[in-house]
C-alpha cells in the first residue's frame, strides 16, 4: 500500500527551493561574513535529505543522478589542490589572493582564490553528509 504524501511533497518542493537559495547566499556571503563552504554545504545537504524524506529514493535519484561519494572525493581534491596551488607561486600553503575584474554583467567584481577552496569544502560536505544519511537509511 502506497501512502499518499501530497501535502508533504508539495511543501517540500517549495521548502527545498527556499533552502537551496539560502545555501547559495550563505556560500557567497562566507567570503566577507559568517558562512562559506562548510555551512553552505550543510544547508544544501539538508535540502537534498529533505527531498529523500518526502519522495522515494528512485525519484530523487532521477533528479540527482549523482554518486555523492564521488562528489565528496572531487571536493576534497579541489580543496587540497587549491592549497597546493599556492606552492606554484612560491606562497605559503592555503594562502589566497584576490583582484577586482570588470565583468560585463556584474560590473567591477572581486574574485578570490579562496572561493575555489570553499567550492571544494562545500562539495566535500555535501557528498559526505548525503552519503552518511543514505547509508544509515538503507535496508538490510
Amino acid at each position: 500500500m502506497k501512502i499518499n504524501d501530497v501535502i508533504l511533497q508539495t511543501v517540500t518542493k517549495v521548502a527545498a527551493f527556499v533552502i537551496l537559495t539560502f545555501s547559495v547566499y550563505l556560500f557567497l556571503a562566507g567570503h566577507h561574513n559568517p558562512g562559506g563552504g562548510f555551512i553552505g554545504g550543510l544547508v544544501t545537504a539538508s535540502a537534498i535529505v529533505l527531498l529523500y524524506l518526502a519522495f522515494d529514493v528512485e525519484t530523487v535519484n532521477k533528479i540527482f543522478p549523482i554518486d555523492f561519494k564521488m562528489v565528496a572525493l572531487v571536493g576534497v581534491l579541489i580543496a587540497v589542490l587549491t592549497g597546493v596551488g599556492s606552492f606554484l607561486f612560491d606562497a605559503a600553503f592555503l594562502s589566497h589572493t584576490f583582484d577586482y575584474f570588470d565583468l560585463p554583467l556584474f560590473g567591477e567584481t572581486e574574485l578570490a582564490t579562496s572561493v575555489l577552496f570553499d567550492v571544494g569544502v562545500a562539495m566535500a560536505v555535501i557528498g559526505t553528509a548525503v552519503t552518511i544519511i543514505l547509508s544509515i537509511s538503507e535496508d538490510d
